[in-house]
This record gives C-alpha cells, sequence and structure tokens, in this order.
C-alpha cells in the first residue's frame, strides 16, 4: 500500500533567476539527466508526465500519475534576491514499496542532485553539456563498495570539499572536489562535472554520471566508464 512523502529544499544560489529557470526546464542534462518539458502550463512532461505550472523565471511544477493513487510532484520556486536567487524545491508524492528505504534514498539524493544545481548555474550556466552515465555490476550492491570506488580514483580517505586532487580514471586528471560525504563524490574539472553515487547504501549498484560541456562522444564515455567500474569491481 501507498504512502505519501515530501522531502523539501530551500537554498540560496549567486545566479539570476533567469538562470536557475533554464536549468530546470531546458538543461537539465548538465546537473541531472537529460528530460524534456513542454514550454506551457498543461504541457507534456516527462514520464509522461504534465506541467502543472508554468510562469517564468519564478514557479515550475510538474506532476505524473500512475495507477492506485501513485503520484510524482515535483515544485519549484525561484524569487531574485539580493546577489542571486532563493529556491524553494519540493519533491512529493507516493511510495509504494519499501518506504523507508525509498524515502531516504530521496532524501539524501536531493542534497546531491541540488548541489550539482547549484554548481552548474554557478560555474556553468547556461551550458548545454553531454550527458552520459554507468551502472556498476551486481557485485557492487555489496556494502562497502562506494569506498572502494574512492579508492580506485585514488582519493585519500580524508579528501574533502574544495580540495584540489589528481585521479586516475577515464577523462580525469587534475580536479576539484565539490561534494563529499559517505553515499556520494563529485569532482569538477575546467568543462565537465562527474557525479559518483554510493547506491550500496540502499541496495542497488553504485554508479556514476558525466556532464561534459566540451566535444566528447557519448558511446564511448559510457563504454570507457563502463569498462572502469567493471575493473573495480571485478
Amino acid at each position: 500500500m501507498g504512502k505519501e512523502f515530501e522531502i523539501v529544499r530551500e537554498f540560496t544560489v549567486a545566479a539570476s533567476p533567469e538562470q536557475v529557470w533554464d536549468a530546470i526546464t531546458d538543461h537539465t542534462a548538465a546537473w541531472l539527466w537529460p528530460l524534456e518539458y513542454e514550454h506551457r502550463l498543461g504541457g507534456d512532461a516527462a514520464f509522461g508526465g504534465k506541467v502543472t505550472a508554468w510562469d517564468p523565471p519564478h514557479h515550475f511544477a510538474n506532476r505524473v500519475e500512475g495507477p492506485d493513487g501513485w503520484y510524482n510532484n515535483l515544485d519549484n520556486v525561484i524569487e531574485a534576491r539580493e546577489g542571486g536567487s532563493w529556491v524553494r524545491y519540493v519533491h512529493s508524492g507516493v511510495f509504494t514499496d519499501d518506504w523507508d528505504n525509498q524515502y531516504e534514498g530521496a532524501d539524501k539524493h536531493t542534497d546531491f542532485y541540488l548541489d550539482a544545481l547549484r554548481r552548474y548555474v554557478t560555474h556553468f550556466p547556461g551550458r548545454r553539456a553531454t550527458y552520459a552515465a554507468a551502472d556498476g555490476p551486481e557485485s557492487s550492491k555489496a556494502p562497502g563498495s562506494f569506498a572502494a570506488l574512492v579508492r580506485a580514483l585514488g582519493l585519500p580517505d580524508t579528501v574533502a570539499e574544495g580540495d584540489r586532487a589528481r585521479v586516475s580514471a577515464p577523462g580525469l586528471d587534475d580536479v576539484t572536489v565539490d561534494y563529499r560525504n559517505e553515499y556520494f563524490l563529485g569532482l569538477r574539472t575546467a568543462d565537465a562535472m562527474y557525479r559518483f553515487f554510493g547506491r550500496d547504501a540502499f541496495g542497488a549498484p553504485v554508479a556514476l554520471t558525466v556532464h561534459h560541456f566540451g566535444d566528447i562522444d557519448q558511446k564511448q564515455t559510457e563504454q570507457s566508464w563502463q569498462s572502469w567500474l567493471d575493473r573495480v569491481y571485478a
């Protein structure tokens, strides 16, 4: 049986409301994953949903509904503030299975995704990205798999947000660590953001995404990272 949930975040960012709006409604591949929205109230939204609020650059919402009362709703309010923008993000809906684990995963992922949004509008505003992704093998569901990934990158256990580091992985060398906790790692270069997900904590394989603002081959990038992950967990 389904149970409702709500995840709310408020934050400020040194970007204009128009830049934040653009990131949320058009350039999602630059910080989340590719999503398409019809730019009008009532328009088509990702995953078969509908746009339920369209007031650029201040209010955007969309909703997906399924059988048996299931729904997923995303609501974003954006206001201009001195030096940038204030954003209120609300994710609500119904989880139908393993509510506690799904809620914990969604809650923790929210902070990571919204951090990527802030990094994008701060460092790469308005730029289109090539999106690539790869999942670890089934063996990466085992506890401790994310820690193994961090070690495979060559990062010390003490690495922290803001540190500069050298890593050994496809397309990477010198990086800035812009997110780090026990579940997630974010790395940034001059032309890309790399996001690593410790989903072993939630019973799923580890994963990674690449948001590249230069000229790369998506399939080749995904194949390179997939091979790297397979070697890490061989």
